[in-house]
């Protein structure tokens, strides 16, 4: 499975402020939950227990809020850049204006790890994270995502 395989349209977001770490978790808890309530719980319940353990803020205002939860049947994904960047407990200190949250099924493991490695190698690139910043609305993030390949990594 490709990261790209867990984005739509409708999951590419600028939304308007989000005053702070916990609406942004449910905010991207509604967009990954599809109108579920019921998922929609579980999901934030999910990105919040992951949050717990330690922040998924990489550094350079970017964030990768992620967890695992049986009430959902496959795994998503949604991106939003933020107009006001927002403490998220980074390494370095920086507020994070770049999120990708996801969410995958209990049973994804490996699944899940090689999702968060292609998400680190893409957001480590500090030209892409420059083109997301400048990009004009949620179709040209979305055209930019949809549009990035991870290295190959020849032996």
């Amino acid at each position: 499975m490709h990261l790209l395989d867990l984005l739509s349209p409708g999951r590419v977001v600028v939304p308007g402020s989000v005053p702070g770490k916990k609406r942004l978790l449910e905010r991207a808890a509604a967009l990954l939950a599809g109108g579920n309530p019921e998922v929609e719980r579980a999901v934030f319940d999910a990105l919040v227990g992951r949050e717990r353990m330690g922040s998924t803020g990489l550094g350079h205002g970017v964030a990768i809020p992620h967890g695992r939860s049986a009430q959902v049947a496959t795994a998503s994904g949604c991106f939003m850049r933020l107009p006001e960047p927002v403490d998220f407990g980074s390494p370095d200190g920086q507020p994070v204006d770049l999120v990708f949250a996801m969410v995958v099924p209990e049973h994804f493991t490996s699944q899940h790890l090689v999702l968060l490695s292609q998400l680190a190698e893409m957001f480590g690139e500090e030209s892409f994270r420059g083109r997301l910043r400048a990009a004009s609305d949620a179709a040209a993030l979305y055209a930019l995502l949809s549009g990035w390949q991870p290295a190959t990594h020849e032996a």
